[in-house]
């Protein structure tokens, strides 16, 4: 099985010892994204604006990887408020169409510079 490391030049910097993805054989993993302008570098402002963001972060990372975010297997969304459940399902709903990826959505204290949303997903590109 191969191993490439993938480094989207569109999307936000790393800001640890990490890669945005790992694609192993046909299967993509993603590093978990939080709402950066990948432009400023800097979180964006308010919930929803939040989840778009981290979103559109992962969706940057799939296609870099000549994935297509259709083809996601599993979707892991940690929350600072898990009252913002239903603003993610909204939010989902516009990126992911039925059938819809298996999900988790976590409640944790915190996420890396004071975001409110982090996503982490695994991509079929086979």
């Amino acid at each position: 099985m191969t191993i490439q490391h993938i480094i989207a030049e569109q999307a936000p910097a790393a800001i640890g010892t990490y890669s945005h993805a790992v694609r192993a054989g046909d299967t993509l993993y993603l590093s978990g994204q939080v709402p950066l302008d990948p432009t400023t570098m800097k979180i964006v402002e308010g919930t929803e604006q939040q989840i778009i963001q981290a979103f559109e972060n992962v969706k940057t990372i799939v296609e870099a990887a000549g994935g297509k975010l259709e083809n996601t297997i599993k979707v892991n969304i940690f929350l600072t408020d898990l009252s913002c459940f239903a603003l993610v399902n909204q939010v989902m709903g516009r990126y992911f169409k039925a059938p819809y990826p298996a999900r988790a959505a976590i409640g944790v204290a915190a996420l890396p510079l004071g975001s409110e949303v982090e996503i982490e997903a695994v991509v079929h590109l086979g």
